[in-house]
């Protein structure tokens, strides 16, 4: 069973690709300059939020060898690309 920790990294990393979701969402719809700002805080927010949560799972990782996050669908590889 996962820890609770682990399950509200998990639970942050989707928050934050809802955000950039929504970012997207809202920058193709802005009607003005102000909007496109908005957006632009929105969609910085949930990349900061992203790294700080990734980085603590990897953190976890490292100091329970042997035990795992959960990955993120399209992450079944060790290593990027």
């Amino acid at each position: 069973m996962p820890r609770s920790t682990d399950q509200c990294l998990q639970r942050t990393l989707e928050l934050a690709e809802r955000m950039l979701r929504l970012a997207d969402e809202g920058d193709a719809v802005r009607e003005d300059p102000g909007c496109g700002v908005l957006y632009g805080v929105l969609r910085d927010s949930a990349y900061k939020l992203k790294r700080l949560a990734e980085a603590e799972q990897q953190a976890h990782q490292r100091k329970t060898p042997g035990v795992r996050t959960a990955r993120r669908p399209g992450e079944d590889r060790d290593f990027p690309g």
